[in-house]
Order: structure tokens, then sequence, then C-alpha cells
């Protein structure tokens, strides 16, 4: 199973709505954003976004120790999910310039031989759960499952086979992030938005779409599972 994540992650090495332009107007550098063809001044400042989260309370011992454990988890896997995302558009980007099959073919594997160099070691460490949060995240940052990944980037038949044997390990290449309907995943996304605003980790915005407000009104609604 480790030696399946660390191919995983070996193989995968802002559509934006209007367009910035710096238009120079009596002297005075002004920003325009230009939507339609119409030139409408841009004085206000972006901001990064800035969720309110909530308190942590936890309905016993139990409870908090099984998020603690779950954070160190996400914390340990997640810089590999990130990295699979921008390698992933890194790699679509430079491929989009090569014409011959066989430069691209070329590039993927340099590619996969620098992460493997890097990062082979460490992925060999991680267990079960970890593997599978891994995979969860790979989703959150890419929008697609990891399943899909190898059969688009390789073939349907290998990523069959890899999906069969990492079935034996109780891990499943197709699983998807899904904290509207899996409450672990909803923590998951909880433990994240807190570390990116501690600092912990680097932020990167999901590829899901999803109101974590809305998440959270349901989670801290819903009945404690029996």
């Amino acid at each position: 199973m480790k030696n399946i994540l660390i191919y995983f992650i070996c193989l995968i090495p802002v559509l934006s709505l209007a367009q910035v332009n710096d238009i120079i107007q009596d002297s005075t550098d002004v920003t325009y954003l230009i939507i339609d063809g119409d030139s409408i001044p841009k004085t206000s400042i972006n901001l990064e976004e800035v969720y309110i989260l909530n308190k942590l309370k936890f309905d016993n011992r139990d409870d908090r120790l099984r998020y603690l454990i779950l954070r160190r988890k996400t914390l340990k896997v997640y810089p590999y999910a990130k990295m699979a995302a921008e390698r992933l558009d890194s790699m679509n980007k430079r491929l989009a310039t090569l014409k011959r099959n066989r430069q691209k073919k070329r590039y993927t594997r340099q590619v996969q031989k620098y992460i493997e160099g890097e990062f082979s070691e460490k992925l060999k460490k991680f267990s079960r759960t970890e593997g599978q949060i891994l995979v969860k995240l790979i989703h959150r940052q890419t929008g697609t499952t990891a399943f899909d990944l190898v059969k688009e980037l390789r073939s349907g038949w290998r990523a069959f086979w890899y999906n069969t044997t990492a079935s034996m390990f109780d891990i499943s290449l197709k699983k998807e992030f899904d904290p509207l309907n899996v409450k672990e995943d909803y923590l998951i996304e909880d433990i994240l938005l807190r570390s990116f605003q501690n600092g912990l980790l680097e932020r990167q915005e999901s590829a899901i779409p999803y109101n974590f407000y809305d998440l959270t009104d349901k989670w801290m609604h819903s009945k404690p599972e029996e």
C-alpha cells in the first residue's frame, strides 16, 4: 500500500472572471477592472478571507482524544496533498506546451523521478489511516479522486489494479472528501482552517465547493453517533 501512495504522489508532478489592468490617467496610477469592455475603477483592497471559528467543544474525553489524533495525522499528510495539487497544475501547464507524446512522457518521468527521490522515504512511513486521509485530501485539493487521476494520467486498467490492491489495506483510491455527509471529513476541514489561521499550514483553497458555516450548523445540531 505504501508503494501505491508513493507511485501516486510521484505521478502527479484562475480561471478569472475579470481582467485587471493598470491604466495611467491624469498622471495617477489607477487600477481598473475590465468587465465586458467597461472600465470600472478598483478602489478596494483585496483581503484574505477569514473564518470565525467556534470554540472547540467535546462531549467527552474520548471525542477530544480522537480529534487530537485526527489533527496530528491531518497536519502530517496535508503538505503532500498540497504538493500533489501543485504538481498536477504545473505538469498540466507544461504538458500543454509540448507537442510530441515522447516529450510528454519524458517530462512526466523526470517529474516522477524528482518527487520520488525527495519524498519516497517519508511516504513509506505513513500508516493506513494516514494514507486514507491523504487520498481524501488529494480529492479536496484537486477536485478529482486519486483513482480518476491515475486513470487519466495512466490507464483505466492500472487504476483498477491499484484500487484493488489498496482495498486489501482498507484504503480506497476512489474515496472522496465529503464534509457534508462524513463527520470526520468535516473535522478535517475544521482542523485545516484553524491551522491556516494559526500559520501551522500554508493555505491552499479547496477545489470542493462548500459553505463551512452551513457544515458547522449541521454537525453542531446533529445527534451523537451511536
